[in-house]
């Protein structure tokens, strides 16, 4: 992709409007591993001010998931912490997986809150993306956005998968994007995957599905 028609993208998908309905019932859970810090920063970067809430597993140790969620506040115009036990899944904010616990999320009212489990390792991991993205399955169901990103392994895919058949729009980096094609690749092949792209194409295949009209509920 020429810089020009990044740059293009970039102002395209900034320009977008959600409506305040939109804001507020939907939930965007994403998944990363190797190479993922960049991708997600790279991912952020293209998306409107007024986004859903987001709930983020990005495989990395204690303690430098903090730093990362600081860099992230000090990079964009979202509200970026380290996800706390019971808080709220605001609009606006992104919520990134602490290194040391598994984290999951829970219905509450007309949204979500955060919650944190135990220190276990699933399919070797913790945090796990296949443990966010079960919950967000059973407790967002067709209100969620699940985001698979590049990473190695297999992480993710099967909770991807039960996200999209309790109706949840899915997607997925594609293998020339991808620093690491594995996890994308395992979500892709067993179909948790509802569209597949280059990085960049992302935020405007989120955006364009937000934006799509709705059936009254």
């Amino acid at each position: 992709m020429s810089i020009d028609r990044e740059q293009g993208d970039i102002h395209l998908s900034q320009s977008f409007v959600l409506p305040e309905a939109v804001l507020e019932s939907t939930l965007i859970a994403i998944g990363a591993s190797t190479g993922g810090t960049e991708a997600l920063v790279s991912f952020f970067h293209r998306l409107p001010a007024r986004m859903p809430g987001m709930v983020v597993v990005q495989h990395m140790p204690p303690v430098f998931t903090k730093m990362y969620a600081d860099r992230l506040q000090s990079e964009l115009p979202f509200e970026v912490v380290e996800a706390t036990h019971g808080a709220p899944i605001l609009p606006g904010s992104i919520h990134i997986a602490p290194g040391s616990h598994q984290m999951t999320v829970r219905r509450q009212g007309s949204g979500w809150v955060t919650c944190l489990g135990g220190t276990e390792r699933v399919g070797g991991h913790c945090p796990a993306v296949d443990v966010l993205f079960g919950s967000v399955a059973r407790e967002a169901g067709d209100k969620a956005v699940g985001i698979i990103l590049t990473g190695m392994g297999s992480d993710g895919a099967k909770g991807l998968l039960e996200m999209r058949r309790q109706g949840a729009f899915t997607l997925g980096q594609d293998e020339g994007s991808s620093v690491v094609y594995g996890m994308p690749r395992k979500a892709f092949e067993c179909g948790a995957v509802s569209r597949q792209g280059p990085l960049s194409e992302l935020p405007l295949m989120l955006l364009g599905h937000l934006s799509r009209p709705r059936a009254p509920s």
